[in-house]
């Protein structure tokens, strides 16, 4: 029988042989796609539009039927068009913007492919986002990896970000929570004065994963980073804790939704004819009203408050096994498990002379939400880099304050960058295997297959069903907003209209929260997720254990909510 290494190896090799050949075989099938922006004149009669906030001219404007972006066009396109961009004015004077995109059909999710199934077979997400690179690469003909793919991906201002606050300013905060005992003695108070046991201590997780409700990364740095002491001092295996930390982050963002999230989505959501989608206003009030719909993140986070308080009914049998372990052996980690930070972070390495306090934990974390939820409020987005930044300065200085010198703090400092190198390098390499699934089109491809006519009633689960393999093969939810939503809204209005349905708002309402809960899934499950992989890191776990233990129950959640959309969409009739 072959070795792991063996299949890894030889799996690899058929993966760039067959993007070699896609290289050679295949031709990009090209797609229009139409972008609506805000559209005005000028004082000076200038035709302008709007865009992140800023006004722009637009030069030139011809007629939809002369671009040379149309689909029609298109169809006779083999090369790359000689247009990237261009702005047409429709036949009912509508002004739009008109890129075309392209596809390799089915070979489009190549890159996906190879880095979930490297990631499943070799548990190695390094190899395995590495190869889905590289695939991807050879499949535009792009060679020059290092020049032009992976300097250029990670020289972005997502990269930096990555760099800036999850290995400096995150991993330097918990160094020095570390090397000062803060965060031992943090956990100490609290077991002594409210967690009892891995019940309690999940349930804090829970409730904190609730209380901030921005989603995604931020929700899973602040929650995971903060629980982590306590729910190992409380003995919560790590599988559990960070399938806590996890499924409280975008799911509960969905319905509690005072966030930066209706502002992003709305702009991918305007139907052109439709009334109640007008405005950015109508836009931000559809999300909002279609909150009751997000059946999925409603059963995901019900059912992870069961798991916490103890009841894994609908669990699954890998978080039943990991609490079993931990409540017989004490072991947080399965025998087997890679934890994505290493064990700098765990080592107690308090100098002889300091004596630890918990304000040093607690000021810093109060400090940290107290700017991040801030923020928010009165900057209308949260600045979680100042926040951790503050954060990191308090801790710092608080421990000089107390007496230990600086070489021990530089210690600390540098011991905690250690512990998240390697889960930083995953998150930059996902940063790029993302781009290059966008960019060769996967997405596209996926939503492409829906031109065909579906029943209404199939439609909601359909479009779960695309969202939720989008976003586990791209790990992002809000790439896959950018993607779907925009072809998915105008889909569903021409369903509703065709087949006649009496209250087609509500379907529309419908199929918004299908993209947007199937987005989350997908995010929430892939292994290549930002998200994912933080939950892994800030709680100590093997990043596949936490993939493969969440999975039932967020799948088991998910064919809950795809039975209550489709029942829901038969009352649209």
């Amino acid at each position: 029988m072959l070795s792991r290494e063996s299949i890894t190896w030889l799996f690899l090799l058929l993966a760039l042989a067959g993007s070699l050949w896609g290289h050679q075989a295949l031709t990009p099938q090209w797609k229009e796609q139409s972008y609506l922006y805000e559209t005005f004149q000028s004082e000076q009669g200038r035709l302008m539009y709007r865009h992140k906030g800023e006004t722009h001219v637009i030069d030139e404007l011809v007629h939809y039927h002369q671009s040379p972006l149309r689909q029609a066009a298109l169809d006779k396109q083999v090369d790359t068009p000689a247009l990237s961009q261009q702005w047409v004015e429709k036949a009912d004077g509508e002004i739009v913007l008109l890129k075309a995109d392209f596809h390799f059909g089915l070979w489009s999710l190549l890159p996906a492919f190879v880095t979930i199934a490297l990631c499943l077979i070799s548990r190695e997400p390094i190899i395995a986002l590495l190869a889905g690179i590289v695939s991807g690469a050879f499949l535009m003909g792009q060679f020059d990896i290092t020049d032009k793919v992976l300097i250029p991906s990670l020289g972005t201002e997502s990269a930096a970000a990555i760099l800036v606050l999850y290995l400096w300013l995150l991993g330097g905060l918990t160094g020095i929570w570390a090397k000062t005992g803060a965060a031992q003695a943090f956990a100490q108070t609290m077991t002594v004065h409210f967690v009892r046991g891995p019940r309690s201590a999940k349930v804090v997780t829970w409730l904190l994963g609730v209380i901030f409700f921005q989603g995604g990364t931020i929700s899973t740095v602040l929650v995971g980073t903060t629980v982590r002491p306590i729910a190992d001092k409380a003995g919560v295996s790590h599988e559990e804790l960070s399938y806590v930390v996890d499924s409280t982050a975008s799911p509960i963002a969905c319905f509690l939704a005072f966030n930066a999230w209706p502002a992003y989505v709305q702009a991918f959501i305007f139907v052109p004819g439709v009334a109640f989608l007008a405005t950015e206003a109508d836009r931000i009030a559809f999300f909002f009203s279609a909150v009751p719909l997000s059946f999925y993140a409603i059963l995901a986070v019900t059912g992870t408050l069961l798991m916490s308080l103890n009841v894994f009914t609908f669990s699954g049998k890998r978080l039943r096994q990991a609490h079993d372990r931990a409540a017989v052996s004490g072991q947080l980690d399965a025998p087997t498990a890679r934890p994505m930070s290493s064990g700098e972070l765990h080592k107690v390495t308090v100098p002889a002379h300091y004596r630890a306090s918990m304000l040093e934990f607690l000021l810093p974390l109060v400090t940290l939400l107290g700017i991040a939820v801030g923020t928010f409020v009165f900057l209308g987005t949260p600045k979680v880099n100042w926040a951790f930044g503050a954060a990191l300065l308090l801790a710092a200085a608080m421990a000089l304050f107390k007496g230990m010198s600086l070489e021990n703090l530089l210690d600390g400092f540098g011991e905690g960058l250690k512990s998240v190198v390697v889960a930083s390098i995953v998150l930059m390499l996902a940063i790029t295997i993302g781009g290059i699934s966008k960019e060769i089109g996967g997405g596209l491809y996926l939503i492409d297959l829906l031109g065909e006519r579906l029943p209404f009633w199939l439609l909601p689960v359909t479009l779960q069903l695309i969202t939720m393999i989008i976003a586990f093969s791209t790990g992002t939810s809000w790439g896959t907003y950018a993607i779907a939503f925009p072809l998915a809204m105008p889909l569903a209005w021409v369903i509703a209209s065709d087949q006649n349905l009496a209250n087609p708002e509500l379907f529309m309402a419908i199929c918004f929260a299908t993209v947007l809960n199937g987005s989350v899934y997908g995010d929430q499950c892939s292994p290549i997720s930002d998200s994912t992989i933080l939950s892994a890191m800030t709680t100590g776990c093997d990043l596949m254990d936490h993939v493969k233990s969440q999975l039932f129950p967020a799948t088991l959640a998910a064919s809950g909510a795809a039975g209550l959309w489709t029942l829901a969409s038969l009352l649209c009739r």
